[in-house]
């Protein structure tokens, strides 16, 4: 891609040595009003005219966006390993890295990017807004101003060293949340795990939270190829031959199966032996719990007893998004469906608990 890159002139007089890297992949928040009133986007380097207040930071701000502004409904693997690129290329250069993101896909994209980074030692802050950032009322600004305070902080030993969202005061792991709201500013949430901080008058940090103990000592970037994944949610009345179907689709590599409460399913002799024939094929089955909350126990119920006898790998309290990125990452990683199944069942990027 052929990337426009912008500096942002700072107001201070002498020169920051905190700097920040803004990559703009698209979303509301590069969103202005047009002279008729219509939400159009507008080029992510002059956003300096939209927030003035960027001057008085004291930072030094790059600002790469994508030749084009992507609606995040068509993200795709190939954006997920640009960005990954461009992180890789300004990791020296830079003291974090701010990513803004469309909402409805963000929390895969910084899900996708948790696993792809490996070794991370520096804050990489995902955010967006609800509203464009001309608009009245935007949350926009303070998002924004927000991520670039927390991507600067502690420029040696930075307090974040990890893949995060913001979004609305609170800063969550970028693979624990997920997008619960499109009509409230509070569009993300993480149920599972704790914020990682709070914006109030100061950024109060979750030092407990933020505990890394899977970082790897040398950074290290993963790309990831297609792979050929399901996501199938269960209902009452399922057709078993709808199932069947998407289990028999040419080349299935793995499946996220979305099931009841603590990871129960149908005990019908047909969804069985359909779970039992896929996994003899070589398919990999993750268990994920249809509950925000929670996590899957396989083995608790009855109802969920045979998934693990099977050989369905538990989820735990993993959320779809990070489930399906996981996956993604693994597969793309490991050729071998053994060391696949352990590493997805084993927290890698504090995805999910023990």
């Amino acid at each position: 891609m052929n990337y426009r890159i912008v500096k942002i002139p700072s107001d201070k007089e002498q020169k920051s040595s905190h700097s920040v890297l803004i990559i703009y992949t698209g979303g509301t928040m590069g969103m202005a009003y047009d002279q008729s009133g219509t939400l159009v986007p507008f080029n992510f380097g002059g956003i300096i005219n939209e927030m003035p207040a960027l001057r008085s930071m004291g930072l030094e701000i790059t600002v790469v966006s994508f030749p084009e502004p992507i609606d995040s409904s068509n993200i795709t693997i190939d954006h997920w390993n640009n960005l990954a690129a461009i992180i890789e290329k300004y990791y020296d250069a830079f003291n974090g890295f701010v990513v803004l993101h469309g909402t409805d896909t963000l929390a895969y994209s910084a899900s996708a990017l948790s696993f792809m980074l490996e070794g991370l030692k520096k804050p990489v802050i995902f955010t967006g807004s609800q509203l464009p950032i001309g608009a009245v009322r935007s949350d926009a600004s303070q998002n924004l101003i927000a991520a670039l305070q927390i991507a600067s902080t502690g420029k040696d030993q930075p307090p974040v060293k990890e893949v995060c969202v913001y979004f609305d005061y609170f800063l969550y792991r970028g693979n624990r949340c997920k997008k619960v709201e499109s009509v409230h500013f509070d569009a993300f949430k993480s149920e599972n795990y704790p914020p990682l901080a709070e914006a109030g008058i100061n950024i109060e940090y979750n030092h407990t939270a933020l505990h890394t103990d899977w970082v790897a000592d040398k950074f290290r970037v993963h790309k990831l190829r297609p792979v050929h994944l399901a996501l199938i949610k269960l209902f009452p009345g399922m057709d078993q031959a709808q199932l069947e179907h998407v289990l028999q689709a040419p080349g299935l590599e793995g499946v996220v199966l979305e099931t009841f409460g603590s990871g129960n399913a149908p005990t019908t002799d047909g969804f069985i032996q359909s779970i039992e024939s896929a996994i003899d094929r070589g398919i990999i089955f993750f268990n994920v719990s249809q509950c925000s909350g929670g996590r899957v126990i396989q083995g608790r119920y009855k109802t969920s007893r045979y998934l693990k006898q099977a050989g369905v790998i538990s989820g735990l309290d993993i959320t779809p998004e990070a489930a399906i990125t996981k996956m993604q990452f693994l597969f793309s990683k490991y050729h071998n469906t053994a060391q696949i199944s352990t590493y997805l069942g084993t927290q890698i990027r504090g995805e999910m608990s023990h």
